[in-house]
């Protein structure tokens, strides 16, 4: 276990936004949140899985709703700590360590906001290696591990308690919830033992998210190519450079749904790309072509920075690298393909895996499920 200093909360959050796939809430509102919490309450501090007892109650808490509203309607106050006070009275007993949904933007940076108020441990680790705009697609579920019983809340006090019968129901629920409380609101759900943790979740991928950010900043402060420390420390590939000279964002059912027309720019001119996103970026076209698509990751970087760009911070004019990021393994085999591949999103093609593995391969532990049951 070690203290995370500010600088280290601000790289979690930077990384992690790479991670994100343009997902997961905007790094910088995550981040306020977090040092606030950590000056006010103590330091966040970040614990390895193994290190969990195997009686241990571990929760993941995370933002529900589309990410446009986020800027506009913070919902990482109080309500963080009324969400989880939820969970302890229905589960009755105490929470011993949080851990992030989803690696990716505000949601790796939430779980320490609320870990610095409760002084609980942050587990290095997700449920997902990078973002998805649904609850019940994470690893967890491909283990037959429910979501439920879900605690949602809004900055009003209202709280609501899910008990689903299926962790597709809870995402219809939990959404239609966020809906109710403007679009965006606070949840946390998939109550887990320490020894079901240590098993089952993706481990070690907040390390890596402040690996990227560190690399981020010491290539700005060293006067480097941003764009590529980000590609070394992922492992990642530039498919496109380009402009952005469209983007058609609308909010709708609770999410950020839309696309981004890119033109070609360096060896790419003469060409255009489209980006289309439901919270995250789904899929890479051009010349008609698929040149990445989810589970892969699809990651927009400013091209002078080397800076992640959320999906609601897509701007006309700004200047890019679309970089492909390979997924977590076991987004790659029939059981997540069936869960989270193109076919979930309503694409109508076939996935074809980018080059590379999710790095460093070594210090991830995954397994493919024994059995997958279809989430209805």
């Amino acid at each position: 276990m070690r203290e995370l200093s500010e600088q280290a909360i601000r790289d979690i959050a930077y990384g992690s936004t790479v991670l994100g796939a343009g997902g997961g809430g905007d790094p910088y509102l995550g981040t306020l949140a977090a040092i606030h919490a950590a000056r006010q309450h103590g330091p966040v501090k970040l614990m390895a899985a193994a290190e969990l007892a195997d009686d241990a109650l571990v929760a993941f808490p995370f933002i529900v709703g589309a990410p446009l509203p986020f800027l506009e309607k913070l919902t990482i106050g109080p309500e963080l700590v009324r969400v989880h006070r939820g969970l302890e009275r229905l589960l009755g007993r105490k929470v011993s360590a949080v851990m992030s949904a989803e690696v990716g933007g505000a949601n790796s940076s939430l779980p320490m906001s609320l870990a610095a108020q409760l002084q609980v441990p942050v587990i290095d680790g997700d449920l997902i290696g990078r973002a998805f705009p649904e609850i019940q697609l994470t690893v967890l579920t491909l283990h037959g591990i429910a979501a439920s019983p879900i605690v949602i809340g809004d900055e009003h006090g209202n709280l609501v308690m899910v008990q689903a019968a299926s962790n597709q129901w809870a995402e219809r629920l939990a959404r239609a919830t966020a809906i109710c409380f403007g679009a965006i609101c606070v949840a946390i759900a998939y109550p887990l033992s320490g020894a079901a943790a240590k098993k089952l979740t993706l481990h070690g991928t907040i390390s890596w998210a402040e690996q990227i950010g560190i690399a981020l900043r010491l290539a700005r402060e060293e006067k480097r190519n941003g764009l590529v420390a980000v590609r070394e420390a992922t492992g990642g590939e530039v498919i496109f450079s380009g402009k952005i000279i469209d983007v058609e964002r609308r909010t709708r059912s609770g999410w950020a749904l839309g696309n981004a027309l890119l033109a070609g720019l360096d060896h790419d001119a003469g060409r255009e790309m489209v980006v289309q996103f439901q919270n995250e970026n789904l899929v890479a076209v051009s010349g008609g072509q698929i040149v990445a698509s989810v589970p892969d990751l699809i990651t927009i970087l400013n091209a002078e920075t080397g800076a992640a760009i959320t999906t609601e911070q897509l701007r006309y004019g700004t200047r890019v690298r679309v970089l492909a990021i390979a997924c977590h393994p076991i987004w790659r085999t029939p059981q997540g393909l069936r869960l989270a591949g193109p076919a979930h999103w309503g694409l109508e093609h076939d996935y074809v895996p980018i080059t590379g593995s999710f790095p460093p391969a070594d210090s991830f532990s995954w397994t493919v499920p024994a059995k997958y049951e279809e989430v209805a």
